[in-house]
């Protein structure tokens, strides 16, 4: 039988199949770790998983003291290309990299689909 992890890594293997705007995914937990990834080999994952977390953490802190309700998701965007944060539970963070040109709506879509299988999976 597979472990978690790789269930979880096949996930975003097939979330970046299925979007082929997004160039990589990482699941990180709220501590930081990372927990699944699917990340080009030249991307630090102790860098992105620590700073996924510490992001949704401070997007929900900035959603809730402005009373704009329950975080759905962290949206970055720069020169070259899109970040996507996105709670999985209340354990988790599910990160997207996309391409500058990715088609929003399809990506939000696709990762909203992706952390209720994940969601499952924790």
């Amino acid at each position: 039988m597979r472990s978690r992890t790789e269930m979880m890594i096949d996930r975003l293997r097939d979330l970046q199949a299925g979007t082929p705007d997004i160039e990589a995914s990482a699941v990180v937990s709220v501590d930081g770790l990372i927990m699944a990834s699917s990340l080009p080999a030249d991307v630090d994952e102790d860098r992105i998983s620590a700073m996924s977390a510490a992001m949704l953490s401070l997007g929900d802190r900035i959603a809730s003291e402005l009373g704009r309700g329950l975080l759905d998701q962290v949206y970055i965007k720069g020169s070259d290309g899109i970040i996507v944060l996105r709670a999985v539970g209340d354990d988790a963070v599910l990160t997207v990299l996309a391409r500058a040109e990715a088609k929003l709506g399809l990506i939000f879509l696709d990762m909203k689909r992706a952390v209720d299988d994940l969601v499952r999976l924790l």
